[in-house]
């Protein structure tokens, strides 16, 4: 039997699919590129963005220039193939996506909201791209639709931070994700495994310390070596060392353990793009992923949130 009760199958982790399916709701996320850069990458904040980034993290949306409502059009034509029945969540996912004026953030959202089909936002940001006239107007688009904010946290370590050129800091994300959430804004919170220097202690550590803070959904993300990267240059340096995927089960089941279990895990290993994946080749095969956590949670009978009163 499990012992997890936000579960209707197997999973020991607090799944999207079975959030959505106690909502009430079908949806599934449509992947955007609405043309944006970022501080990191500008230099307002610094250059070259994050050592991992590639496109903004943007992997499987189209092309900017294609015109946004052409982008939903093609994205639920591939959501509907997959389920007629579905609706579409537009995700503003490449880079950092209200880093612009607000007239501008109003004009890209209020167009997808007007698409037939869409049910929701999800907008991926930084912590630092969070004016007060945008937290406003974001509070305003959560009491009309089904919005969520994701923060790229990554890790909680500072000196990490640094050697990855992540140019924010932990306290920037705590004001940023304070401000959300008293606006009643539904926040995920993004984490990656396998960031330079990191041991399984650390990784841990960092969900342990997001979980302090109750977010309302979290992504787990494997670190991938992705052709033409700054990472790219240090793993074939020799300077890193991608995770085994005996390690990233290990880190994933350890962090689920320390995560509130009301805490929804929209993501916990997550896709490089085929095309251009140096490393971890594993990462490929995704089921294999998935059903390695379930097994070891399963043989480890763990559930997420279990460690959460060992905590000091």
């Amino acid at each position: 039997m499990n012992p997890f009760p936000y579960s209707d199958d197997n999973k020991r982790y607090h799944t999207l699919s079975y959030y959505n399916r106690k909502r009430g709701i079908n949806s599934r996320k449509a992947v955007l590129d609405a043309g944006f850069t970022c501080p990191n990458i500008d230099g307002s904040r610094g250059y070259g963005g994050c050592v991992f980034c590639s496109g903004g993290s943007g992997y499987f949306t189209a092309a900017p220039a294609l015109e946004l409502r052409k982008q939903l059009e093609m994205e639920l034509e591939r959501i509907r193939r997959k389920d007629p029945g579905a609706s579409a969540v537009a995700y503003f996912q490449a880079h950092t996506n209200t880093y612009a004026p607000l007239s501008r953030l109003r004009e890209l959202y209020e167009a997808a909201l007007g698409c037939e089909g869409v049910s929701g936002l999800s907008i991926a940001t930084r912590p630092d791209c969070l004016p007060g006239e945008v937290l406003r107007y974001l509070g305003e688009l959560s009491e009309r639709t089904f919005l969520t904010v994701e923060l790229g946290l990554q890790t909680v370590h500072e000196k990490t931070a640094e050697r990855i050129n992540r140019c924010s800091t932990f306290d920037e994300f705590e004001r940023a994700f304070y401000e959300l959430k008293a606006r009643g804004i539904r926040t995920c919170v993004h984490l990656i495994n396998g960031l330079p220097g990191e041991d399984e202690e650390m990784m841990v550590e960092s969900a342990r310390k997001l979980g302090l803070l109750l977010p309302d959904a979290v992504k787990l993300q494997l670190l991938h070596v992705i052709r033409g990267t700054a990472l790219e240059r240090l793993y074939l340096e020799g300077a890193y060392e991608p995770m085994t995927l005996e390690a990233y089960v290990g880190v994933a089941v350890g962090q689920l353990e320390v995560l509130p279990p009301e805490t929804v895990i929209e993501r916990i290993t997550g896709d490089g793009d085929k095309r251009t994946l140096v490393s971890p080749l594993w990462s490929r095969d995704k089921i294999r992923v998935l059903g390695s956590i379930d097994k070891a949670m399963a043989e480890k009978d763990t559930w997420q949130g279990k460690n959460i009163a060992r905590r000091d």
